[in-house]
């Protein structure tokens, strides 16, 4: 498989620094600096955006040895088990992250967001304004999923 090297572009900063700590990420405000490579007018127009799709990578965690066998679920042996690719976990090949987030404020090379879980430090490889037209109009998943992400993006 062909391999691709790539080089952040920014770094979170927030409160959150235990990669344990998984749940309640709605309130969560974090800062995105992103490098001077990109100058001070690099995010001009994300204002009029209300999301932002955020790419990060999980640097705090080892990729799995193995991605043949489905595991349960965040490792929870009530729940059902899962292959890597049905999972959003931090511990997959790449350990690549996606957030969409609620922007709160740009201004200069830092974009404030809401909402995302990722931990301060992480780097960012990519921002996305949200645009309605690629969000699906229909999506669904299993019970267990919305019973289990019920406590996600409280505060």
């Amino acid at each position: 498989m062909p391999s691709f090297e790539i080089t952040s572009i920014g770094t979170v900063r927030n409160d959150r620094t235990d990669v344990q700590h998984t749940d309640n990420w709605g309130a969560v405000r974090s800062a995105i600096t992103l490098d001077e490579r990109f100058g001070e007018a690099c995010l001009q127009g994300l204002e009029g955006f209300s999301h932002v799709e955020v790419l990060f990578v999980f640097d705090q965690f080892a990729e799995l040895d193995d991605y043949r066998e489905p595991r349960p679920y965040r490792g929870r042996s009530d729940l059902p088990p899962v292959g890597v690719f049905a999972g959003r976990g931090p511990r997959r090949p790449n350990r690549i992250g996606v957030t969409c987030c609620a922007i709160q404020s740009v201004q200069g090379r830092e974009l404030t967001v809401v909402g995302l879980d990722a931990v301060s430090g992480t780097p960012v490889i990519d921002l996305k304004p949200t645009m309605t037209e690629f969000r699906p109009p229909h999506t669904h998943q299993p019970e267990w999923v919305s019973s289990l992400m019920s406590e996600y993006f409280k505060p």
